[in-house]
């Protein structure tokens, strides 16, 4: 096994002992052209998409050789960790049960990027996967504000992207584009399961998420950084 397959196994073995890659099989959905089946299937996306964002944010805070890529890392965890608390106050009130992990596509890309952590191909490894990832985002909310029936997940979608929008601003055609890492005080949520009030509509992005909402995806981030910090050793 080569030093970069170790360090990768390494790293999903820390993310399965902690709980984090091996969760629950997915409930079941009808495909009965309800658009229901959509509905789950976007809710259990996202959240696969929003641990990706926040692991492969954190990792660029740490091994990005350029600010701006630094910059555009925390922004992407900042963001994704809000979006994510949303998404699964949402699924648990629509009795949608969630992935725990980032789905094998996402590992590998996550894992083949920081594979190069240290390096300057790294920064250009970090935008290419974000910009791809984004722009799978966006897609995936087109789809369900077009062909979604739930209103709740629907209004969840509208209001993530102008967020993944601007993401994608900041990665588009794989640079970083430090002009556009200026984000708005506060992402517009949908309730997530909580009486909407005219004063809760907008919610400051600045507000500590609870940490039973984060403390997987922190546990998360850390094993990343450690199978890192073992892919470095190995090369010295």
């Amino acid at each position: 096994m080569t030093r970069t397959h170790r360090w990768a196994a390494t790293a999903f073995t820390c993310l399965a002992l902690t709980g984090i890659a091996a969760g629950p099989a997915f409930a079941t959905t009808p495909a009965d052209g309800t658009g229901l089946a959509t509905d789950a299937a976007f809710l259990r996306a996202s959240h696969q998409g929003n641990l990706t964002e926040i692991a492969a944010g954190k990792d660029a805070q740490k091994n990005a050789t350029t600010d701006c890529v630094k910059n555009v890392g925390k922004v992407l965890v900042r963001d994704h960790t809000k979006l994510d608390a949303d998404t699964r106050a949402l699924a648990d009130k629509q009795g949608v049960d969630l992935p725990a992990a980032p789905s094998k596509e996402q590992q590998d890309t996550l894992a083949a990027v920081m594979a190069k952590a240290g390096t300057k191909a790294y920064d250009k490894a970090w935008l290419d996967a974000q910009a791809a990832a984004h722009e799978k985002t966006l897609a995936r909310i087109d789809n369900q504000i077009a062909h979604g029936k739930n209103a709740e997940v629907t209004a969840a979608a509208k209001a993530a992207r102008p967020v993944v929008a601007m993401h994608l601003d900041m990665v588009r055609g794989g640079e970083c584009h430090a002009a556009s890492a200026t984000h708005p005080k506060a992402i517009h949520a949908g309730n997530g399961g909580h009486v909407a009030t005219s004063l809760a509509a907008e919610v400051p992005v600045a507000l500590a998420v609870p940490a039973v909402a984060v403390g997987g995806v922190l546990v998360a981030g850390g094993a990343f950084w450690a199978a890192s910090r073992m892919r470095r050793n190995d090369n010295r």
